[in-house]
């Protein structure tokens, strides 16, 4: 009876796949990343109108255009009305690249402004406490075990 079988690599089992389900296309396409460069798309229009406001901002921050060269993918995409002829623009928005460490200084910066004012409200707060009824701000957490640990 033994010598009927199959060896175990011979048997096969057959899987189901799952029915391929139809997804709508991203709206933007992802950029191929590049070692310390963050990407973002920035807004340079807004309903046909353009915004030099918002664009202007950004440049200033630090954010640069993608060249085309940069993203071949992305060769299809360029707008020939855009101002930015070799930049990558799709539905009136750019595609921009920031030096990684940009963004880790300015999160630092809005982190520092966060904390800075956390600390003005907590110091409102507490000048306002009255001894017969004090207001209290706890600011720590703790961990305890139950049971048997």
């Amino acid at each position: 009876m033994a010598e009927n079988r199959l060896t175990r690599e011979l048997d096969t089992r057959v899987t189901e796949e799952r029915p391929k389900q139809w997804m709508p296309p991203e709206l933007l396409p992802e950029p191929d990343k590049q070692a310390g460069y963050d990407y973002r798309w920035v807004r340079v229009s807004l309903n046909g109108q353009a915004d030099p406001r918002n664009i202007s901002a950004m440049l200033r921050q630090g954010w640069e255009p993608v060249k085309v060269e940069e993203q071949p993918k992305f060769k299809l995409l360029v707008d020939p009305s855009s101002r930015y002829k070799d930049g990558v623009e799709v539905g009136g928005l750019l595609l921009c690249k920031i030096p990684a460490e940009l963004v880790e200084q300015r999160k630092e910066y809005y982190a520092k402004q966060t904390q800075a004012q956390a600390e003005a409200v907590d110091s409102s707060l507490m000048r306002q406490s009255d001894a017969r009824m004090p207001l209290f701000s706890e600011k720590k957490t703790e961990v305890r075990k139950f049971g048997k640990g």
